[in-house]
């Protein structure tokens, strides 16, 4: 392995026990019975990169606040929902930006490397996969890293727009209290009513992120795809995931209806566990580097 060892930040990961050697050993064993695995990674792979989950008992964001993410309808309704979004993201994205890939990261890249991993579908929009230097992978609900214009299309990149922000609020301040787990903070009203949100460059439309928000869909070609990788695979293993957002859930069903072996690596129930051939209570950068 050329896993490179990170500290992991465990202010947003769930209690649990040091990985069982047992349940390493059944791991080991499904891996290496595996020759095309296909992956599918939730927010738990990256909580121990310090970015908050939202489910988690006690530490994700539903246990610690009220706040809930802004639906797919309130964002294209709602010029104020906009501002409020782009104010907090705003804030947000300098420090949600920087946040790095962990060691569970890493060792599915290396799985891609060495010929063992078939294909990775993430639920995650952070881009940690893909800093990490994975390849074969589908982001399932799109990445924060890129926005795009709902009227024409035209796409941009995150930073740059973050560099036209800055221009329109020279002197707009604001203190966050708090991350969530998509990258932005927590502001007030009085905080964001004077916020400058810029319309598209080419043709003055509505900036979005790519990303699915929540009451949205994934596209069907995306869908599709995703389900011919998943054909192609002999086995699959859900890394880090609850799988209670059906978009991602679905790919599950389908494994179990083509009698696909599937092992689960999360912390807490999943929806899959009383089908999975495996579950496995631990953290995905603490269990995974010792499969080999």
């Amino acid at each position: 392995h050329s896993v490179s060892r990170t500290s992991p930040n465990l202010t947003f990961v769930p209690d649990c026990l040091p990985p069982d050697p047992m349940a390493v050993e059944e791991l080991q064993h499904f891996v290496s019975n595996s020759k095309r695995l296909f992956v599918m990674t939730g927010a738990g792979i990256s909580t121990e990169s310090g970015i908050p989950d939202y489910r988690s008992e006690g530490v994700g964001l539903y246990a610690r606040t009220d706040r809930r993410p802004i639906q797919h309808a309130e964002f294209v309704r709602s010029a104020s929902a906009r501002q409020r979004y782009w104010a907090r993201n705003f804030v947000g994205w300098p420090q949600f930006s920087s946040h790095q890939p962990n060691t569970g990261h890493l060792v599915l890249r290396d799985w891609e490397k060495l010929g063992k991993l078939h294909w990775l579908v993430t639920q995650n929009v952070d881009a940690l996969h893909t800093k990490a230097g994975s390849q074969r992978m589908t982001e399932l609900h799109g990445c924060t890293h890129r926005v795009f214009c709902l009227d024409c299309g035209d796409q941009i990149s995150r930073s740059e727009l973050q560099e036209h922000f800055e221009a329109l609020n020279p002197t707009w301040k604001a203190e966050a209290f708090g991350v969530a787990p998509d990258g932005d903070v927590f502001l007030t009203d009085e905080q964001v009513c004077n916020f400058q949100v810029p319309a598209c460059r080419k043709c003055g439309g509505i900036l979005k992120p790519d990303v699915t928000f929540f009451g949205d869909t994934v596209s069907q070609e995306k869908v599709k795809f995703v389900h011919q990788r998943l054909v192609e695979s002999d086995s699959m293993l859900v890394a880090g995931s609850s799988m209670q957002v059906y978009s991602g859930y679905r790919f599950a069903l389908a494994a179990r209806d083509k009698q696909l072996p599937i092992a689960i690596l999360n912390i807490g129930p999943t929806r899959l566990d009383h089908f999975a051939s495996l579950k496995v209570n631990s953290r995905c950068g603490e269990l995974l580097p010792l499969i080999v």
